[in-house]
C-alpha cells in the first residue's frame, strides 16, 4: 500500500514538472480568428522545445488555410510567440457591363473569390482568366475583363469586376485545305462547329468558340485515322473576321491510306497459349481492311474478355503498330503484369447512400488481385443503378509496391424519378404517369407505381425491389398490379385482374443468374348478352397461385448503355392451384456489336407461348400481347386475333427489334441519343374458336428515336411507320415520355 502512495505521488509531481515545463503559446496580430482555432488549425502541441521542423510544420499548417497573408514564427524564453496579418475578407463582389442576371451567376459560379470569404490578390487575377474562358464558351471571343479592388473598414475588400463582352461572331464558312482527300460536305458533319444557318437558331455551334476550335481538329484527326489515315496532320486554322462573320479555315494534310497488313502475337511462354486461340477470329475482320484505331481496340476489347473469363488475374496486354509502305503491322503482346492486389478501397462522395450499396457492385474487394477490366464493370454496374450523377475512380500506391488502392468518387444525384407519357394512335391516344425512388433512405431500394390509361383500360402496378437485399448481389422484389378492361360496349364483357407476387435473383455461377419465384392472381370476368360464346363460358373469378423459375445469362459489357455482348433468359410459369392450369414460357435474348465508332448495332429477340393443361382454353387476361416498345409503331395489345372488334391476344407472340444507335450523332452534346430502329412481330394463336382471324401475318414498322436529358427531365421521342400490318391492327405513329427527378 505505501509503495502504491509512493508512485502515486511521485505520478503527480512528475507530471507537475512536465506540464511546468512546457513553452508559452502567444498569438498576436488575430482578429477574427481566436488563440483555440489558430492552435488547431496549426496542429500545434505544447512542448519543451521547438526546433526548425516543427516550426515549418505550423507555419505549412496555417498558411494551408488560406486564412492567413503572413505569419511569422519565434521560439525564445520558452515562449513560442506566433505573429500573424490574417487576409482582408470579401465583403462584396460587384459585376459592372454585364445586364444578364444568367450571366452574372455563372461568373460568380465560375470564380474562386467569394463573397465572406478570404481576399487574395492571386486569387483574383486567377479569376479574370477564369472569367475569360467562361464568356469565350459563351461565344463571346472578344470580351476584355478587369478586375479592381477597393480597401473599406475592418480589413474588409470590396471587388468589382468590369465586363466589355462585345458580340457573339457567327460562322459564315467553313472552309478546308490542303492535301484533304475528303469533300468538305462530309468534314463539316464531323466538326462541331457548323455554319450559321437560319435553321440552326437552337445550337452554339454556330459561334466561333476557341474550345469548339480545339475539339474541331481533335474530331478531324479521330476521322481520318478511323477511316485508314494514320499520318493525318491538321497543320493550322485560321479565323478570318469581317463585315459578314468568321471565315473558319483549317489546312489538312490526310497523308497515305493504310491497310492492317498483318497480326502476330507475342504470348509468354508461362501462359498457356490455346486459351489466347479464339482472338484470330478478330484477326481475320481486321486484316486487310483499312486501319482504325476503334479496329484495334476491338481486338482489344474481345482480348480483355478471354483474360476475364479464364480468371487470368494478372495477364496484361500491349500493342505495337508498325508503319511502312505496305500497310500498318500490329504486333499484340500478352504478358504476365505486375502482380498488385488491392490494399483498400475507400468510398467518398455519399451523403445519402450507405456504403453497403456501393461496396456490393464492386467486382473488386480488399485483398483481391487488381483488375482493371473488373474496376471498369463496376463502375458500370454503379451508373446503371441510376442513383447517381457521376461515377469515377483513382488508383493510387498503396502502403507497399505490389499494393493498389482505389478510390471511389459518387456524386450523388435526386433519385425520385416522376415520368409521364403519351401514345397518338389511329384509335385514340394513351397517358401514362408514374412515379419512382431508386433509393430509399440510402438503401438501395426501388419503390415504383405506374397507371396508365387509354380509351377502354386501366392498368396500375406497385413495385418493390431490393437490388442487393442480402449484400452479395441478390435482388428480391415484391408487385401488386391491377387491370381494369372495359370492353361492354363493343364486345360486351368487363374484365378486372389483380395480381401479387414476388421474386428472387440470385447468381448461380459466373454471369448466370436463377430466379424463382411465386405469384397469385385473381381474374374476375362479366358478361352481357353480346358477348361471345367463349367469354360466357369464362364468365365469373378465376383464381390462379403459381411458382415461377427462370435462368438468365448476362455477358454484357455493360448493364448502362452496353456497347458488346449480350444477354438472355428464359422463364417457365407452373400452377400450384388453379381453377384453370396453364403453363407459360418466355425467352428473351439481346446482342449488342459496336459496328464503328458512331455506330452500335443491337439486335432483340421476344418469343412467349402459354398453353392450357389438358386442352383447357386460355383465358382472355392471360393471352398473349405486345406492347408498344416491343413492337414500336402499333398500339399497346392491339396486334392479333379479333372478336368482335376487339383484340384478345394469342396463345403465342414474337418480337424482334433490331437498332442502329449514333452515340455521336451529336458530337457537341452528351445529353442526346439518336437511334434508327425496325421491329418486327406477331400475336397469334385461338385455341376456343375456329372462326376467329388467326392470321399469321407478320407486322412490321420502322422508324426514329430520339432521347435526350433535358432540364426538366428525360425526354424520349419515337417517331414510327409501319411497313405491314393488318387491316384489324391499331397503329401508333408517334409516341412521347418525359422524367424528371425529385
Amino acid at each position: 500500500m505505501k509503495i502504491k502512495f509512493i508512485i502515486f505521488l511521485a505520478l503527480i509531481f512528475f507530471t507537475k514538472n512536465l506540464y511546468s515545463q512546457n513553452a508559452n503559446i502567444i498569438i498576436s496580430g488575430n482578429e477574427r480568428y481566436d488563440k483555440q482555432t489558430i492552435i488547431v488549425y496549426g496542429e500545434i502541441n505544447p512542448q519543451v522545445s521547438y526546433d526548425k521542423n516543427d516550426i515549418n510544420n505550423i507555419l505549412k499548417n496555417l498558411y494551408s488555410t488560406n486564412f492567413f497573408e503572413n505569419v511569422e514564427i519565434t521560439f525564445e524564453n520558452n515562449n513560442l510567440k506566433i505573429n500573424i496579418k490574417e487576409f482582408p475578407i470579401i465583403s462584396n463582389i460587384n459585376i459592372e457591363g454585364e445586364k444578364t442576371n444568367k450571366f452574372k451567376e455563372l461568373l460568380l459560379e465560375r470564380i474562386s473569390s467569394k463573397e465572406k470569404g478570404p481576399f487574395i490578390k492571386d486569387v483574383l487575377e486567377k479569376d479574370i482568366s477564369n472569367a475569360k474562358s467562361l464568356y469565350e464558351f459563351l461565344g463571346f471571343n472578344r470580351a476584355e475583363i478587369d478586375a479592381k479592388f477597393k480597401e473599406i473598414s475592418n480589413n474588409q475588400v470590396e471587388i468589382f469586376f468590369f465586363v466589355d463582352k462585345g458580340e457573339r461572331l457567327k460562322i459564315t464558312e467553313i472552309k478546308f485545305i490542303g492535301d484533304k482527300k475528303i469533300r468538305d460536305k462530309r468534314l463539316r458533319d464531323v466538326i462541331a462547329s457548323e455554319e450559321n444557318k437560319f435553321w440552326k437558331f437552337l445550337t452554339r455551334n454556330t459561334i466561333l468558340n476557341n474550345k469548339n476550335i480545339e475539339l474541331d481538329k481533335r474530331l478531324l484527326s479521330n476521322y481520318y485515322k478511323s477511316i485508314g489515315y494514320y499520318d493525318i496532320k491538321v497543320l493550322s486554322e485560321s479565323v478570318t473576321i469581317d463585315e459578314e462573320g468568321v471565315r473558319l479555315i483549317y489546312n489538312i494534310s490526310a497523308g497515305q491510306r493504310y491497310r492492317v497488313n498483318k497480326i502476330s502475337t507475342n504470348i509468354d511462354d508461362a501462359l498457356d497459349k490455346n486459351v489466347f486461340f479464339q482472338i484470330n477470329k478478330e484477326f481475320k475482320k481486321v486484316i486487310g481492311d483499312y486501319y482504325s484505331p476503334f479496329k484495334v481496340k476491338s481486338i482489344l476489347d474481345e482480348l480483355d474478355v478471354i483474360i476475364n473469363s479464364n480468371d487470368l488475374q494478372f495477364v496484361q496486354h500491349s500493342v505495337n503498330e508498325i508503319v511502312s509502305t505496305e500497310g500498318i503491322e500490329l504486333k499484340i503482346n500478352i504478358f504476365e503484369g505486375e502482380k498488385n492486389t488491392v490494399e483498400r478501397v475507400n468510398i467518398f462522395g455519399n451523403t445519402v447512400t450507405n456504403e453497403d450499396v456501393i461496396r456490393a457492385e464492386l467486382l473488386l474487394d480488399e485483398g483481391d488481385p487488381f483488375n482493371k477490366l473488373k474496376l471498369d464493370q463496376s463502375l458500370s454496374e454503379l451508373r446503371a443503378r441510376g442513383i447517381f450523377s457521376k461515377v469515377d475512380t483513382k488508383v493510387k500506391p498503396g502502403s507497399e509496391k505490389d499494393l493498389k488502392i482505389i478510390d471511389i468518387i459518387v456524386e450523388e444525384k435526386p433519385t425520385g424519378e416522376i415520368t409521364a407519357g403519351a401514345g397518338v394512335g389511329s384509335d385514340g391516344s394513351t397517358v401514362a404517369f408514374g412515379i419512382k425512388e431508386n433509393n430509399w433512405l440510402g438503401s438501395g431500394i426501388q419503390l415504383s407505381s405506374f397507371l396508365e390509361v387509354d380509351e377502354s383500360k386501366v392498368r396500375g402496378e406497385l413495385r418493390f425491389s431490393n437490388p442487393n437485399f442480402d449484400y452479395t448481389g441478390n435482388a428480391l422484389g415484391f408487385n401488386i398490379g391491377a387491370v381494369t378492361n372495359d370492353q361492354s360496349e363493343d364486345s360486351g364483357y368487363k374484365n378486372n385482374t389483380i395480381s401479387l407476387g414476388t421474386s428472387i435473383d440470385f447468381e448461380q455461377y459466373r454471369n448466370i443468374f436463377i430466379r424463382p419465384g411465386i405469384s397469385f392472381v385473381s381474374d374476375d370476368l362479366t358478361v352481357d348478352s353480346t358477348a361471345s360464346n367463349l367469354l360466357k363460358k369464362q364468365a365469373g373469378t378465376f383464381d390462379e397461385l403459381a411458382f415461377s423459375y427462370g435462368f438468365s445469362q448476362d455477358k454484357r459489357n455493360r448493364s448502362f448503355k452496353p456497347t458488346s455482348g449480350f444477354i438472355t433468359s428464359f422463364r417457365q410459369t407452373l400452377p400450384i392451384y388453379a381453377d384453370k392450369s396453364f403453363i407459360e414460357n418466355t425467352f428473351v435474348a439481346s446482342r449488342y456489336k459496336t459496328l464503328s465508332e458512331n455506330i452500335v448495332g443491337s439486335g432483340k429477340l421476344y418469343l412467349s407461348a402459354i398453353n392450357g393443361v389438358d386442352d383447357e382454353d386460355v383465358r382472355i387476361s392471360k393471352r398473349k400481347s405486345l406492347s408498344s416498345k416491343r413492337l414500336r409503331g402499333f398500339e399497346r395489345g392491339k396486334v392479333g386475333p379479333v372478336d368482335s372488334d376487339d383484340h384478345i391476344g394469342g396463345n403465342y407472340a414474337i418480337a424482334a427489334n433490331f437498332d442502329l444507335s449514333l452515340p455521336n450523332f451529336f458530337p457537341e452534346s452528351s445529353n442526346t441519343d439518336v437511334s434508327l430502329f425496325l421491329d418486327a412481330g406477331n400475336v397469334w394463336g385461338v385455341d376456343y374458336d375456329d372462326a376467329i382471324d388467326d392470321s399469321n401475318e407478320l407486322r412490321s414498322s420502322t422508324g426514329l428515336g430520339i432521347s435526350w436529358i433535358s432540364p426538366v427531365g428525360p425526354m424520349t421521342f419515337t417517331f414510327s411507320q409501319n411497313l405491314s400490318k393488318a387491316s384489324t391492327d391499331k397503329t401508333e405513329s408517334f409516341n412521347f415520355n418525359l422524367g424528371t427527378t425529385f
